[in-house]
Formats: structure tokens, C-alpha cells, sequence
């Protein structure tokens, strides 16, 4: 999987994807990671990416020339400059696993399933990194494929939340984990939090690891950490609980046994 991330600040990404699985991933060929300065596709001297906006108010806008430029030569396709050939447009990155992400409070919240989605069905993931006031509405329009949040607030610009969503996509890189159940296991996987995790020692301050995990039996293990998840997401999660598939019986269980 390859990422081009398009932003004003491309220092920001010198060594933030050396470490970790990211920089494992990276030497291991599985993904490319790229930081390309906006700049490079301004016309003007003063290599201008920002204006005022039209209508008044505070702030700058980032323009859509240097945008739409930055975007055609990282895909090899060209857009066009309305919204309803944009809809070819992205049929076209569609076709070729290519995605265009935006990141914008506007967005689609970043949950795992959107991160399972674009990881996917995507071999190359074009991000664009907002600043100021935001985008020119035309990029959004015609150009992007996927507007996403990472929750919301409101940051300087979308520099940490490509961190954060080029972190979450390259988890599920097959081979990214070294284990291929590790992903399958995260919290969010399969809409609940992961269950509770212990090590050694057995016994700390007089706090105990329950028997069950130091008992080798893998059939109960597996139990009582669905119950431990489903326990600690009607507690922490709620929200996630009410939308969890459960048969009677063991939603039943859960509920008689915290209430």
C-alpha cells in the first residue's frame, strides 16, 4: 500500500513514520509512505496555496489549482472541474484501488470500520492535509473521494490526523502485525473493546490474575474473554454495547451478572 500525503508542512512527516509497525512495515516493502509539499504545484512566484474567501470572513482557504495538480500527477488521472464529472473522476481511482482522502471535521468519523474499508480496497491512499479555513469546496466536489474526521474537535490542520489514519490503515496490512490475528483482535474489530490483557506476575499488590487464564484451557479462555470484552464495553462503551449482535442468553448473562 502506498500513501501520498499533500500538505503545507511536509517536515512534519521526516521521522514520524520511523518507528514502530509503520517503520517495520516500510523496510519489510509493504508500504510506502510519502510527504509531497503542496508548493511544488503552485503557477505563481510567490508559490501561493492560500486566498481569502469569497464572501468575507476570518481566515484563509486553501485554493483548488495547486490541489486538483498535486492530486492528478500523484493518481496519473485527471480531473475534471465539476462535481458531476467528478463522480467519473472517482469511478476511475475506483477502478484502479486508489482513494482520496480529505481530512476535514466535515468528515466521516475514522472507526475501524471505515479504516477496514479503505485498507482494503485501496492500494494507494492520496491524503490531503487541511489547513486554515479549510478547502476550497470544488476540491471536495469534484476531486476527493472520501472526507474523514478523526473525531470532533478541531486541530491546526490535518497533519497528526494523516498520522493517525496512515497508522490505523497500515495495521491491517497483511504481514504489517507479524501475527494475522493481532489485528483481528484490536478493540473495534468486531464493534466491542478488547478484552482485559495480563502478564506476569500472577499476583501484583494483591491484585490476581483471574484463574481461568493461568489454567491452559483454551476453550474457557476464549469464554471468558468474550464475556470480559462484553462486560468492559456495557461499561466503558455503552453506545457500542447497544449495537452489539447478541443472541438472549448472553446478553441475558451479561446483564444479570453487572446489574
Amino acid at each position: 500500500m502506498r500513501f501520498d500525503i499533500i500538505t503545507i508542512f511536509p517536515d512534519f512527516f521526516q521521522t514520524v513514520f520511523d518507528f514502530g509497525i509503520v517503520r517495520r512495515a516500510r523496510a519489510a516493502g509493504l508500504v510506502e509512505v510519502a510527504a509531497h509539499d503542496l508548493r511544488a504545484w503552485t503557477t505563481d512566484k510567490h508559490r501561493m496555496v492560500d486566498d481569502r474567501p469569497f464572501g468575507g470572513g476570518d481566515g484563509m482557504v486553501l485554493k483548488p489549482e495547486p490541489l486538483f495538480a498535486a492530486v492528478e500527477a500523484l493518481t496519473g488521472e485527471v480531473a475534471t472541474d465539476d462535481a458531476v464529472a467528478g463522480e467519473s473522476f472517482r469511478r476511475r481511482l475506483s477502478e484502479t484501488r486508489k482513494r482520496v482522502v480529505l481530512l476535514s471535521p466535515q468528515g466521516r468519523v475514522l472507526e475501524q470500520s471505515l479504516a477496514q474499508e479503505l485498507a482494503s480496497e485501496a492500494e494507494q491512499v492520496v491524503v490531503i492535509c487541511g489547513r486554515y479555513e479549510g478547502v476550497d469546496e470544488r476540491v471536495a466536489e469534484a476531486l476527493v473521494t472520501d472526507e474523514v474526521s478523526i473525531g470532533d474537535y478541531v486541530l491546526s490542520g490535518g497533519e497528526p490526523a494523516a498520522v493517525v489514519l496512515v497508522d490505523a490503515l497500515v495495521r491491517l496490512v497483511p504481514g504489517a502485525l507479524g501475527s494475522e490475528t493481532s489485528a483481528q483482535n484490536d478493540s473495534f474489530s468486531e464493534g466491542l473493546l478488547d478484552w482485559p490483557h495480563y502478564t506476569r506476575p500472577p499476583e501484583f499488590r494483591g491484585m490476581r490474575v483471574p484463574e481461568v487464564l493461568l489454567g491452559g484451557n483454551h476453550a474457557e479462555i476464549a469464554g471468558w474473554r468474550r464475556r470480559a470484552a462484553l462486560r468492559k464495553t456495557r461499561r466503558q462503551r455503552p453506545d457500542l454495547y447497544a449495537r452489539a449482535e447478541l443472541d438472549a442468553r448472553e446478553r441475558n448473562e451479561i446483564e444479570e451478572r453487572e446489574d
